[in-house]
């Protein structure tokens, strides 16, 4: 199966070819952890576990990188704040964190690095880079030559003579040219280290091409690098320029970006007053109904989250979960059992689903194959004589399909007991004893299996 990815680097739809045959190394850009996570950094783990998902489901083994970013001006400041140290804010929301990626319904990347590990790692890099001139060294900072780089903006478009001085970009004195930016900032503020400039901490822009570099080992080149759009320009181009200056290319060869969440239309902003952290939409609304909102877009278009998207999406999966829940419900019943291990699928919408997803992980038009396999699912279990293959392929290709989108739905597992009251409950409406039958079904609601 071809698998096309929009490359936000050649602004095309492309093909999808790892470096290795059968393998696939993505790196994401992870949070600064000196808060609680707002809901705008929630779409980039649900969107790349989804596609991490797809990917393994169809055969490649990931390495799935995403890191912490537990050394930062926010974090010193919340750590002076509130007199602690830097670990113990970064620790506690490095766990908060962790925690809301568990309640939305993704698993864990298979590799978290912190910054902190990685200090002599970074200072070791940044030698280099002013080894070869393309950094420099004034009173205890270090920066990046961007001169050093020609393509300079290529990731984000940007034209570099037009960038106006201060735009995005901070000025300093010590600058050859307002472009250039950080590599070590000498400082007596916070937590410090010693390296050969000063004592000080490493600048954002290093340390994500340093985990690379020191993860994936090699010449640091890996598959799929993403995070948010925001992220294109400083962040991911300067990633691009050490990459280039170090090792002649772009760090990854496809540069995947989400678009951002919105608020009732409106992009999510603290001017505006709407931001929402994660936890309190989960608590209020479950993590799913989170995580359908999100996969309700595609990645590349901003997603809204209003009441209307809200409770569509727990409409939604409300639909879903009552007929996964009667099909389960329904082959136990009839003696099918529910964890073959060689198990078959309907090829029809199995294959329609995974090329939806193939094609630019267009997760909506995936979620449309899942539907019409809930509308088929739903006649064929109202059907007067009961095709228990077919429900039987309907179940585990629903399975396998909520699984790669990783909306996390259980079905009940019947005992005896509650079998010989399913069958009750159906000799009950069989003889139209309607009063039977619906304190029956109260019962079977009660335990989760109606």
């Amino acid at each position: 199966m071809d698998v096309k990815l929009y490359n936000s680097l050649t602004k095309k739809v492309e093909i999808f070819k790892p470096i290795k045959p059968g393998e696939v190394s993505m790196y994401v850009c992870g949070p600064t952890v000196y808060d609680y996570p707002h809901i705008g950094n929630m779409r980039p783990v649900v969107v790349f576990d989804t596609l991490r998902r797809f990917l393994s489901y169809i055969g490649y083994n990931v390495t799935y990188v995403s890191n912490f970013t537990d050394i930062d001006d926010k974090i010193i400041n919340k750590a002076l704040k509130e007199s602690k140290s830097e670990k113990e804010v970064s620790s506690f929301f490095i766990d908060e964190f962790k925690k809301e990626i568990h309640d939305i319904g993704s698993k864990n990347p298979d590799i978290t690095p912190k910054v902190s590990d990685y200090i002599p790692n970074i200072i070791s890099y940044i030698a280099k880079l002013i080894d070869i001139g393309a950094a420099y060294v004034n009173d205890g900072d270090v920066y990046f030559r961007v001169e050093f780089n020609k393509d300079y903006g290529l990731l984000s478009k940007i034209d570099v003579d037009d960038l106006k001085l201060g735009a995005r970009v901070e000025t300093s004195s010590k600058k050859e040219n307002p472009l250039d930016f950080v590599l070590w900032k000498k400082t007596d503020v916070g937590i410090k280290f010693d390296s050969p400039w000063s004592k000080g901490r490493p600048g954002w822009h290093s340390e994500c091409c340093v985990m690379i570099d020191s993860i994936f080992k090699g010449d640091g080149k890996i598959d799929i690098h993403g995070g948010g759009y925001d992220l294109k320009f400083p962040h991911h181009e300067n990633e691009i320029a050490q990459a280039e200056a170090m090792h002649n290319h772009h760090l990854a060869n496809y540069w995947i970006h989400n678009n951002f969440v919105n608020i009732n239309n409106e992009k999510m902003s603290k001017s505006l007053g709407n931001v929402f952290l994660a936890k309190d939409l989960i608590s209020e609304y479950g993590g799913m109904v989170i995580r359908m909102v999100m996969l309700s877009a595609p990645y590349r278009q901003p997603i809204n989250f209003s009441n209307e998207t809200l409770t569509s999406a727990r409409n939604e999966l409300n639909k879903i979960r009552n007929v996964y829940k009667q099909l389960a419900s329904t082959l136990q019943v009839n003696n099918v059992t529910l964890d073959n291990k060689e198990y078959i699928l309907d090829t029809h919408y199995m294959e329609s689903f995974l090329n939806a997803l193939s094609d630019d992980l267009n997760i909506p038009n995936g979620l449309s194959v899942l539907f019409e396999l809930i509308k088929v699912s739903n006649q064929t279990l109202r059907s007067t004589t009961l095709d228990l293959d077919a429900l039987s392929r309907y179940f585990y290709t629903m399975k396998d399909m909520l699984s790669i989108l990783g909306l996390n739905i259980e079905y009940p597992i019947l005992d005896s007991e509650d079998i010989a009251l399913y069958h009750n409950y159906l000799q009950a409406k069989a003889n139209r004893n309607f009063a039977l039958s619906d304190c029956i079904r109260n019962k079977l609601n009660e335990k989760g299996i109606l």
